[in-house]
């Protein structure tokens, strides 16, 4: 990075983290001034009996807890406007994030549209600016994943164009308080680990090597690459293992913190694209792409794919690092992009809108069209091959 070049970091959210933190969850909403939270959260989540541990937490503080379950996956426009009027009608005075990213981008978009009004769609990145801090917001990550209860990003889907936006690169969109359980995280199912461990992972690999990178991002995304490495097998493996539990939700969030401000690089301006033509799952989509992405960037930055390599456990260079990467995918049992369900006709549509994506910027060796064409071309061939 030149010397001359001006960088800042911002983190407003306080980080609670330990098992049985969710324990403290009333206790912290109310340290924020919250009386009536909004808790947004999935269906599967209250089928788990999550949903009932965190509003018994607030309840037992005093608090009058509404409770949102609709998300979904990839969370659409219209779901977070509906969340945002519900806020309103329900008089709430801050928000609970409570699941995976979705969830809390979720959240996040219901402050945005709740504080400054309008349609999230009014907020996509270089749309409105987001001038005032959202209300309240405790996000309680039960996913080691994406990130987003540190981030100052959110991303939504725009079903009509096909695409998914970001909303943010800003203080005021990030999380009051994470509040990190990593108890929540125990016994998810083997491909949900798989999927978001990658995505952590990748946030991790892609922020160290974005042009935009600086010495505080660089040091929480090679301790997040570290604990990744050691720890996402285990937890695949042996879905109970807490101390592997434990670390993994910090990687994510350490990961989650190496965004700052900025952007990340192809992989996940490919997965976040193409997640708009095809509703599959974030993490496993963009686990799929990050070995092809790896293995086409070391060149332009070898010392730093060395040093992930040496993050990953191994000494002998940044080709290792693209080895390293591929052997994760393939032990994880990441689905191939055929088994996702896309086609090679797909293509050139796939790489004009990662082109567009405006994470193209961040990555650290130039890009064109043709560029994606082939990290897509090798991407759909590994699903034959490997």
């Amino acid at each position: 990075m030149p010397l001359d070049v001006i960088r800042s970091y911002e983190s407003p959210t306080r980080v609670v983290h330990g098992v049985g933190a969710i324990g403290s969850l009333g206790q912290e909403a109310r340290r924020l001034g919250i009386t009536r939270p909004l808790v947004v959260t999935d269906g599967g989540i209250a089928a788990a009996g999550i949903l009932d541990d965190a509003v018994g937490a607030l309840r037992a503080a005093g608090l009058d807890p509404v409770v949102f379950d609709e998300v979904r996956a990839n969370p659409p426009i219209a779901l977070v406007d509906r969340g945002a009027g519900i806020y309103r009608s329900e008089r709430a005075d801050g928000l609970i994030g409570l699941g995976g990213g979705s969830s809390i981008d979720t959240a996040k978009g219901i402050g945005v549209v709740a504080e400054h009004g309008g349609s999230i769609l009014d907020y996509e990145f270089g749309r409105k600016p987001i001038e005032r801090r959202i209300p309240p917001l405790i996000a309680v990550p039960t996913t080691a994943g994406t990130g987003s209860e540190v981030t100052l990003w959110a991303v939504i889907t725009d079903p009509d164009r096909q695409i998914k936006f970001n909303v943010g690169g800003v203080a005021a969109i990030a999380p009051w308080v994470a509040l990190i359980d990593p108890a929540l995280t125990v016994n998810l199912p083997p491909e949900v680990t798989a999927g978001t461990g990658m995505d952590a992972l990748a946030h991790a690999i892609e922020c160290y090597t974005m042009e935009y990178h600086q010495p505080v991002t660089d040091a929480v995304a090679l301790q997040a690459i570290d604990y990744v490495a050691r720890y996402l097998r285990v937890a695949y493996q042996e879905p109970g293992n807490l101390e592997a539990r434990y670390h993994m939700s910090l990687g994510a969030m350490l990961a989650g913190m190496s965004y700052g401000t900025d952007s990340a690089g192809a992989a996940h301006a490919m997965s976040q694209s193409a997640g708009g033509v095809h509703d599959v799952p974030h993490g496993t989509l963009t686990g799929r792409l990050l070995g092809p992405v790896v293995e086409f960037n070391h060149v332009a930055a070898p010392d730093r794919f060395a040093s992930i390599a040496r993050a990953m456990g191994v000494q002998a260079g940044a080709e290792r690092a693209v080895d390293e990467v591929y052997r994760l995918t393939d032990d994880l049992g990441i689905a191939s992009l055929q088994d996702l369900g896309f086609s090679e006709d797909e293509i050139p549509l796939l790489a004009k809108i990662a082109f567009e994506d405006p994470q193209t910027v961040g990555n650290p060796r130039t890009l064109d069209l043709g560029s994606y064409e082939g990290i897509y071309r090798r991407t759909f061939e590994l699903g034959v091959s490997r």
